[in-house]
């Protein structure tokens, strides 16, 4: 029987790559590269539900994409590192996505894919420093010719379009660029490709290329590494055009440019002439990517490693290319460019219909302006974002109002429901911390602190600022702590790791020359930055710089990278990793104090992977370990003492556990890499004799089992176990709390890594009235935080039923 599963969140970082995005005018659909998935957003809708699905498919991350609109509905094609090349099939209206075709393209990596809604061809370029012309048909793609650029180059971006009164099936022109200062065009004729020119004029790597009709012929936009932007005129018959734009004869290039001879591109005499066009100056750094807008008008969107968009259009009476709007980011890192090795800035720019545009930035999040004709301006809306490396820790505030998680992007983030007039949808609220470590776990331990491991051997303590706390109550009905002194900001000083409290705004600037960060401050003052008076969820500017929590202590004692924590009732345990018994151990820390509690916790030879605190009215604390075994330490006061230890519990290590939901059935679950999740109950419960925890039932999974969690049905008469697996599976399973009996098993949609963590919503009858069921949080290794609406009361008043008949 299947069970009633809404998807209400899904958060995913993009891929730092420049063709690894498209836009589909027709579905208003964005498709971007999230590790080895595709995700699907649609920006233009006003619900502001972020992504809508994510398309599993690839084995390794997707570094192109490319729409197509053909006569049965629309083609995304997505490649891969590993040089897949996968062919989608979408309807408009986005309810079927299908993969239709999966094929070796390339050797290395598919860097680009390239097509065009005139024309039937696809054509993709590989790091195997070859370009590829594939036929496509309902069933799927199949190869036709290959172009082996010479002098030997690898193929970073191309642009195809049709010639002049010639079918788009008896021939047309690609144009590629790479590790190349060249554009080499190739006329395609069948199974055949000849050189028919070269173009010449930029100085380094050609990023991008941009191809828009134009009157009887095209408008070629080419972006580059020498930070200029080139335009090139492709025109029926022999005219020539004359160069328009801001020039200098100084600038490298620029004389060549304007001396090199008329290029011609065609067949026999159907043939374009290829003239330079303009040249745009404007850019601080390379220009990764160009974008022309929809329909008539003649607007280029560039973006570029300076953290600016710029969008260039002619001048009506001149005609003469000059940048009419720039959009972006303050920076406050003096020198931060790629000559440095910084890799900040955007990636890609897009057009969103006529009025809006998106970029990607380094952090994985897209940042949305908005043309408002009335105030004739661009405004910066909500985008999205998420992780872009593997989400290790989730836990939900203790009364499930918002969720944590943290990855190994470095950093810890705030996720949270956005209510207003009968509408609620999540986002990305705080950026909590951004660490110069991989972070691992996150433990609340209340409702406006939390710890937080990373790949140090402290753990960090954090305090909500009250700034946040006022956003969340005005924006998501948060109630702020009210006998709690909260600090008022935090900022990141130069080059430090601590996140340090800051006092109220207009102290900022004073605060700034203290801390050796004065342009960083007087730049956010200039700005207005402040999440204090918005009415929306934050934007990526305020997320990374606005919402982070002040560090409150520091915990030290562990000897190598923390590993797990959990918190309950004053006491945080911790672990860290260990090849040894000595750093094996489990050290625990009042939170009242923050002192350590002595002596630490021996049990363990190898890394503790999970801690667990059972609900009571016993206090348990559980532990779990790659050394195979499962440990219970009693609780007595502030004190705990080895209650019971079971070695070779599994075959091989575990790797999660959890405690029953609730307390007068004791009973907890281990997962582990043998493929098994076992059930251990308490023997006066479970087994009729004695105190020990029995093995009292095994369930077994295709694959390893990497996360479980519990939570329990209203009447307390079944116990719902979900199951994450090493290879992205989900499943959920109805126990019966009194015979710890699986009454039923059932699948759900799965990830296309390993699920990393599972947690359910505590207290979730309080959020009934938002709809049926109970919410899952999912962290995985893909980078993704998901949180689904899982409907169990159905299925367990049908197992009630059951009973009854």
């Amino acid at each position: 029987m299947s069970i009633g599963v809404v998807q209400e969140y899904l958060s995913i970082g993009g891929n730092r790559q420049s063709a690894a995005s498209a836009w589909c005018a027709a579905a208003e659909c964005l498709a971007y590269g999230a590790d080895q998935n595709v995700a699907l957003w649609h920006p233009l809708n006003d619900e502001c539900r972020g992504v809508q699905r994510i398309l599993h498919g690839h084995s390794e991350r997707v570094t192109a994409l490319a729409f197509r609109k053909s006569t049965t509905g629309i083609e995304l094609f997505s490649g891969a590192a590993n040089g897949e090349l996968i062919m989608w099939s979408l309807k408009e209206d986005g309810t079927i996505h299908e993969l239709v075709s999966k094929t070796q393209a390339h050797e290395g990596a598919v860097n680009v894919v390239a097509t065009s809604n005139d024309i039937s061809y696809v054509v993709t370029g590989g790091a195997d420093a070859s370009v590829k012309v594939w036929a496509s048909h309902g069933s799927g793609i199949n190869c036709l010719a290959t172009i082996k650029p010479k002098p030997r180059f690898i193929p970073l971006a191309l642009a195809i379009g049709t010639l002049p009164n010639v079918p788009a099936d008896e021939g047309f022109f690609v144009a590629a660029v790479g590790t190349r200062n060249d554009i080499q065009v190739y006329v395609v004729q069948g199974e055949s490709a000849i050189l028919s020119c070269s173009l010449i004029g930029h100085e380094g790597w050609i990023r991008s290329l941009a191809l828009r009709k134009s009157g009887n012929g095209y408008l070629l936009a080419s972006t580059s590494a020498d930070k200029y932007t080139r335009l090139w005129k492709f025109s029926s018959g022999d005219n020539q055009s004359q160069t328009n734009g801001h020039v200098d004869k100084d600038i490298p290039g620029f004389e060549q440019a304007l001396t090199a001879k008329v290029k011609s591109v065609g067949i026999d005499d159907k043939k374009y002439s290829v003239t330079f066009e303009a040249l745009l100056l404007g850019h601080e750094d390379w220009v990764y990517s160009a974008d022309w807008q929809e329909g008539d008008g003649e607007k280029l969107l560039t973006a570029s490693a300076d953290g600016t968009l710029a969008i260039w259009e002619p001048d009506p009476t001149s005609g003469i290319w000059v940048s009419e709007t720039r959009l972006g980011e303050i920076s406050g890192q003096k020198g931060a460019t790629t000559a440095t090795g910084s890799s900040g800035g955007f990636w890609t720019g897009k057009w969103i219909g006529s009025s809006t545009v998106v970029s990607l930035g380094r952090t994985g999040s897209w940042r949305m302006w908005q043309y408002d004709e009335h105030n004739m301006f661009w405004e910066l809306k909500p985008g999205i974002g998420g992780h872009i490396d593997s989400v290790n820790g989730l836990c939900w505030s203790p009364a499930g109002e918002y969720l944590l998680s943290t990855s190994s992007d470095q950093t810890t983030r705030l996720h949270s429901e956005w209510r207003r007039k009968g509408k609620r949808t999540w986002h990305e609220f705080s950026r909590c911390q951004i660490h110069g470590y991989d972070c691992n776990v996150v433990s609340c331990i209340s409702s406006h602190q939390f710890a937080s491991g990373a790949d140090e051997k402290l753990l960090r303590v954090f305090n909500e600022p009250k700034e946040l706390a006022e956003t969340l109550h005005r924006l998501c009905q948060i109630e702020p702590p009210k006998d709690a002194l909260l600090p008022e900001t935090a900022a990141i000083p130069v080059l430090g790791l601590s996140n340090k409290e800051m006092g109220e705004p207009d102290d900022i600037i004073e605060a700034g020359p203290r801390r050796g960060d004065e342009d960083y401050a007087a730049a956010n003052a200039m700005a207005g930055l402040s999440v204090r008076n918005i009415v929306e969820p934050p934007t990526e500017d305020l997320l990374s710089r606005h919402t982070l929590w002040p560090e409150h202590e520091k915990l030290y004692g562990h000897g190598y990278e923390i590993s797990e924590s959990a918190y309950s009732n004053g006491i945080l345990a911790t672990a860290c990793k260990a090849s040894s018994l000595e750093h094996a151990t489990i050290r625990l820390y009042d939170t009242n104090d923050w002192r350590q509690i002595e002596p630490p916790l021996a049990a363990h030879s190898l890394t503790v992977t999970r801690l667990a605190w059972s609900q009571g009215p016993e206090q348990y604390l559980l532990s779990v370990g790659r050394d195979r075994q499962w440990t219970v330490f009693a609780r007595d006061s502030k004190k705990l003492k080895l209650y019971q230890s079971m070695p070779k519990a599994h075959t091989r290590m575990i790797l999660d556990a959890v405690w029953s939901p609730v307390g007068s059935y004791p009973f907890f679950a281990t997962a582990g890499r043998d493929k098994s999740v076992k059930l251990w109950g308490h023997g006066s419960k479970y087994a009729e004799e004695g105190s020990d925890f029995k093995l009292i039932t095994t369930l077994t999974r295709p694959s390893a089992v990497t996360a479980v969690d519990l939570t329990c049905d209203g009447p307390e008469q079944h116990a719902i176990l979900a199951v994450g697996e090493e290879d992205g599976r989900l499943s959920i399973h109805f126990i019966d709390f009194k015979t710890l009996k699986v009454e039923r098993s059932t699948e759900i949609d799965g990830l296309s890594k390993a699920v990393n963590r599972l947690a359910w919503r505590p207290a979730w009858q309080n959020w009934a009235e938002d709809g049926p069921g109970v919410q899952l949080a999912v962290a995985g290794a893909d980078g993704s935080v998901r949180t689904s609406r899982i409907d169990i009361m159905s299925v367990c008043q049908d197992l009630a039923a059951e009973k009854q008949g």
